[in-house]
């Protein structure tokens, strides 16, 4: 049996490989889906300092079909579903997870002891054998950044910078407070959006004074006061895709 450890440059999915490791030992695989070319350049320390951490080297999977996420916006005409599906995280992650998964796996998810309700729902969605070590420990978020931050790891960028999860910068399943705060912080990335956006027709948002028809809200017509970013639904982008 292996033992894969999902691991996804956050705090959490750090502490729950370090778990791992010391529950299975050598069984165990930490294993990143490349999406570096648009995250913060502090993950790739981060990577590596979490390695020594652990004592193992983690591998890294990147797709052979696509480049990056703007490569699956042009070549798939999608941004993001009406529900937070996003088939960048499908191909650049999801796929890779069911190209190499063999059925005996045992596949180790950082879900705290806050992601109840994700860990019920995706019992029932998968027939895989998965590993909660946070949940199953009642560990939180707090909890990781805590763990972490005792290991003598500085905490990724991205967190400093005020976002509540280390994603590509510029995730398409954020919502408008999350984008006003890429916009204030990371300009050229919210740019960029902006003209994916323009450029394919499709927008991230929608404008919710419109009830049940909502209009198109595109990232350049995003009023920079709306939005609460703190209330906002957590962004969920990994291996597990489309479980809320």
């Amino acid at each position: 049996m292996r033992v894969l450890c999902w691991f996804s440059c956050g705090s959490a999915s750090a502490v729950a490989a370090k778990l791992a490791v010391e529950k299975y030992g050598n069984d165990c695989e930490v294993i990143y889906c490349d999406t570096l070319a648009h995250e913060h350049t502090d993950n790739i320390r981060f990577l590596k300092d979490v390695e020594t951490w652990l004592g193992i080297k983690i591998k890294i999977l990147k797709s052979k079909k696509y480049k990056d996420i703007f490569d699956v916006f042009d070549r798939t005409n999608f941004l993001v579903g009406p529900k937070g599906l996003a088939l960048c995280t499908i191909e650049l992650k999801k796929r890779l997870r069911y190209e190499y998964q063999l059925p005996s796996d045992l596949h180790v998810i950082g879900y705290t002891k806050e992601e109840g309700k994700r860990i019920n729902r995706l019992k029932k969605e998968e027939f895989t054998d998965f590993y909660f070590p946070l949940h199953e420990n009642g560990l939180s978020k707090r909890d990781c950044h805590k763990i972490i931050a005792e290991a003598g790891i500085e905490q990724p960028e991205m967190y400093k910078l005020g976002f509540r999860n280390n994603n590509c910068i510029g995730c398409v399943k954020g919502g408008a407070g999350y984008w006003n705060h890429v916009r204030k912080v990371f300009p050229y990335a919210f740019e960029r959006m902006a003209k994916q956006e323009r450029k394919m027709g499709a927008t991230i948002l929608s404008d919710r004074r419109k009830g049940k028809n909502r209009a198109r809200l595109y990232l350049d017509q995003l009023d920079p006061n709306s939005g609460r970013m703190e209330k906002e639904s957590d962004i969920e982008c990994g291996v597990l895709c489309a479980i809320k």
